[in-house]
C-alpha cells in the first residue's frame, strides 16, 4: 500500500505527461489530440489529489476542533487551558 499511493499520486500523472508530449511531438499529426487529452489528465489527476488532500486536512482540523467543543462543554475551560 506505501508503494501503490505514491505510484498513482506521482507516477501515473508523470506516465501520462510522459506519453502525452511524446505524442505531441513525435505524433503531432495524427496523435496530437490525445497527446493533449492525457496531459490534461495528468493534470486533473494532479489537482484531485491536491483537493483530496486538502480535505483530509479539514475534516482532521474539524474533528479536532469538535472535540475541543465538547471539552470545553464538560469542563468549563479550553483544552489548552484559555477561558
Amino acid at each position: 500500500m506505501r508503494l501503490i499511493t505514491p505510484a498513482v499520486r506521482y507516477g501515473l500523472p508523470l506516465l501520462l505527461t510522459i506519453v502525452g508530449v511524446y505524442l505531441l511531438e513525435t505524433r503531432a499529426d495524427r496523435w496530437g489530440g490525445l497527446g493533449v487529452m492525457l496531459v490534461g489528465t495528468a493534470v486533473i489527476v494532479l489537482m484531485l489529489n491536491v483537493l483530496f488532500r486538502i480535505s483530509i486536512k479539514s475534516n482532521r482540523e474539524r474533528s479536532l476542533e469538535e472535540q475541543a467543543r465538547e471539552f470545553y462543554d464538560r469542563h468549563g475551560h479550553w483544552p489548552d487551558g484559555t477561558s
